[in-house]
């Protein structure tokens, strides 16, 4: 395991990344040779295609390292600057969640697949909130408005990374609030929770495919209620 962080910051990655980020890059070469490709180890290739895949091998190394099941394999492939298709892939629990053209699908530990829907309808005073660590807030108005968000929140969880993300389409939380997000931590994502109903932006309402500070809700009145309180 090697620490890329820098200024001693704790950013690991495993041999683990590497190989799963190779294998999924000769994959794509082999099909789409003409694909652009952004990954979070080996940097991008083409990156001015039109179709353009973005690869986390590991989303969540250190739960990975830790032995904790919170963490997956993300793939998007964008069209220009539309979220096309998403995968989440977890080998450990053997789930994979991904985005069809209309909707979006699980198919659980024993083979069998189904059809996906966030919760709709959930006021703020009720949601199920959840973030990856409380660290990702930088001092001052960001993790104040995190707080905010919290304090409204029925319940709060941490630890989910990307698994978090797929609990929401699932309908089993309601919020996912997170910063300092790269776009192969998102891509995937977007089509998945989009196609099962719920709502992914910035904090500010844009898009999510650049990353940065993300908010995800189960449906559109949930999503406003939380870029208002992010906002305050």
């Amino acid at each position: 395991m090697d620490n890329k962080g820098a200024g001693g910051a704790f950013d690991p990655v495993t041999r683990a990344d590497r190989a799963a980020e190779r294998v999924i890059l000769r994959a794509i070469a082999m099909a789409w040779p003409d694909h652009g490709v952004i990954g979070e180890e080996f940097g991008a290739r083409r990156p001015a295609a039109r179709l353009r895949w973005f690869i986390d091998p590991i989303d969540g190394t250190r739960a990975f390292i830790a032995g904790a099941p919170m963490w997956g394999i993300l793939i998007g492939l964008m069209d220009g600057e539309e979220p096309l298709l998403g995968v989440m892939d977890q080998p450990f629990t053997r789930e994979r969640f991904w985005s069809g053209p209309r909707s979006s699908h699980l198919r659980s530990a024993g083979g069998r697949s189904r059809r996906i829907r966030t919760r709709n309808g959930t006021r703020i005073g009720d949601a199920i909130l959840m973030t990856t660590d409380p660290d990702l807030f930088t001092s001052g108005a960001e993790s104040e408005a995190f707080g905010r968000a919290k304090a409204a929140a029925r319940l709060t969880r941490y630890g989910g990374d990307c698994y978090a993300y797929c609990l929401l389409a699932c309908g089993f939380v309601d919020l996912v609030i997170e910063a300092g997000l790269k776009p192969h931590d998102v891509v995937a994502l977007i089509p998945i929770i989009e196609r099962a109903g719920g709502c992914i932006t910035t904090w500010d309402g844009g898009p999510a495919s650049s990353g940065g500070r993300i908010v995800a809700a189960g449906d559109r009145r949930l999503h406003e209620a939380a870029l208002k309180l992010l906002s305050r």
